[in-house]
């Protein structure tokens, strides 16, 4: 007599990485991409999930084009989505500047600049700041779909 096996639940998983020049042009480009994988991969246009990556998006990738560049050097972002056992986007743009970001914390209301990582904060499920090796740094948020 055999023993019933676990049935396995197959894992989905689709990634794509892409570098782009630290530019506000390389940054604008970043979040079309996104948008355009997202909407292959069944995350539609003007839906909660696909509004909030592109927010995030366009947040972490204009911060590396602005304050993570170094001339000569582009940042990357990688999306990658695993839809079991839990749906889960996670969006990484590294750059190569190691200097950490600041914590969120709260900002002037007159200041021109300061608001980007609050809006990540208020947008992903969790995120972080990650060395990057040999050098630079990746921040990644996730998006608990």
């Amino acid at each position: 007599m055999t023993t019933p096996q676990a049935q396995e639940v197959p894992v989905t998983v689709r990634v794509f990485s892409q570098r782009f020049s630290s530019t506000p042009r390389g940054a604008r480009l970043s979040r079309h991409l996104a948008l355009y994988e997202l909407d292959r991969w069944g995350i539609g246009y003007g839906t909660f999930a696909s509004d909030a990556a592109a927010h995030i998006v366009a947040e972490l990738a204009a911060n590396a084009a602005t304050h993570g560049r170094i001339p000569g050097r582009d940042f990357e972002l990688t999306l990658t989505y695993a839809s079991k056992p839990f749906t889960i986007l996670r969006i990484e743009v590294a750059d190569t500047r190691s200097e950490r970001c600041p914590e969120v914390a709260p900002f002037e209301p007159s200041a021109e600049f300061g608001r980007g990582l609050l809006i990540v904060d208020a947008l992903a499920s969790r995120w972080e700041v990650l060395d990057r090796h040999p050098l630079g740094k990746t921040v990644r948020a996730e998006l608990d779909l």
